[in-house]
């Protein structure tokens, strides 16, 4: 029987030319071959961005803008000191050419003004806005001991609010924040809005909540703020009393009583007699009457250091002025007696 054959092994040979591929549109100088990877001067050539249609009705024009931001981002090299820029949007992917988008925001931008101009203009002599600011510039410290002053007013001894001389060589007030018995409408707005839901959380006690209820009790408690603000405007206007910010400083002053309300309403949960609980209402009433009277003198007696015409009032008129302050004051006990009946 013959032995079969020796194996032989095929040998391996190279091709002494490999042909350079064919250039393609997005390497318009033909690849580049590396034998291990590319050196720091070498820079390899961006791929071709595919733009991608986003349908109107899936994204918002914003949202197309900023994907195309993101893919370029992703994509291209970032480049040196290049500038930023803030993406526009595309209302193109809503159905609306550019003109009529333009169109529109410069209808809506006139619209805005056209209200801040007649908001400016019809409520502007009464209450004005530019000092609103002012009056909201508070403190935590501020807050805790203006609360202090409106509960005991006894402990007080100044009352006299500090000055200080604008950039325009004006003397004005301080703010809040760095003057206590400068008055604010951060504590009566809080207050108010504490009033309403306490007013609802006492009917929910009482089985009886509903809500309408809040605002019922929103509603009662801005006529009594309307009420009392009308009353000491007018007063001030027949008195002859012209003071910077006078409007707003009223309403902030007839703010103060609903601190005392919620204390009397609060403390009507503690099950105390109804004679103690009278007792607790008249206090507030008291403290809060003594914190109008020593507060709004600054109002209608102001100290001739910020007003001049302080030293020319006649002892009539400061008679008057002073006994405007106590009826004020009285009028305190109808007000919060009004707010307690919850």
């Amino acid at each position: 029987m013959s032995s079969p054959p020796p194996l032989r092994h095929p040998v391996p040979t190279h091709p002494a030319y490999i042909p350079e591929p064919p250039s393609t549109p997005g390497s318009p100088n033909g690849y580049q071959r590396f034998s291990s990877s590319p050196g720091p001067n070498q820079q390899q050539q961006p791929a071709p961005l595919q733009q991608q249609h986003v349908p109107a009705y899936m994204t918002s024009p914003f949202q197309h803008s900023q994907q195309q931001q993101q893919q370029h981002s992703l994509n291209l090299p970032q480049l040196p000191h290049q500038p930023s820029f803030v993406p526009q949007p595309d209302f193109a992917a809503w159905g609306v050419n550019d003109a009529t988008a333009q169109f529109g925001m410069q209808l809506g931008t006139s619209a805005v003004a056209a209200g801040q101009e007649y908001v400016q203009k019809n409520f502007g002599g009464i209450i004005p806005l530019s000092s609103v600011k002012h009056h909201f510039n508070v403190s935590n410290s501020y807050v805790i001991h203006k609360l202090k002053l409106v509960v005991f007013p006894w402990t007080h001894k100044s009352w006299s609010r500090r000055v200080h001389r604008s950039e325009q060589g004006q003397t004005e007030y301080q703010d809040p924040r760095d003057d206590i018995n400068s008055p604010d409408l951060y504590i009566p707005l809080m207050a108010f809005v504490t009033y309403v839901l306490i007013s609802a959380f006492h009917s929910g006690l009482q089985s009886r909540f509903h809500p309408k209820i809040l605002g019922e009790s929103a509603s009662s408690a801005l006529a009594v703020v309307i009420v009392d603000f009308l009353f000491v405007y007018i007063g001030c206007y027949l008195l002859n009393v012209q003071a910077s910010k006078q409007a707003v400083d009223i309403v902030a002053y007839s703010g103060y009583k609903f601190v005392g309300v919620i204390l009397t309403i609060l403390s009507s949960y503690l099950y105390l007699s109804r004679a103690l609980y009278y007792v607790i209402f008249f206090y507030f009433f008291f403290a809060n009457g003594l914190f109008l009277l020593r507060s709004l003198r600054s109002l209608l007696l102001p100290d001739p250091a910020l007003n001049s015409s302080t030293a020319t009032i006649s002892p009539g008129l400061r008679r008057r002025r002073i006994s405007f302050l106590l009826i004020e004051a009285a009028c305190q006990f109808a007000y919060m007696l009004f707010l307690v009946r919850v």
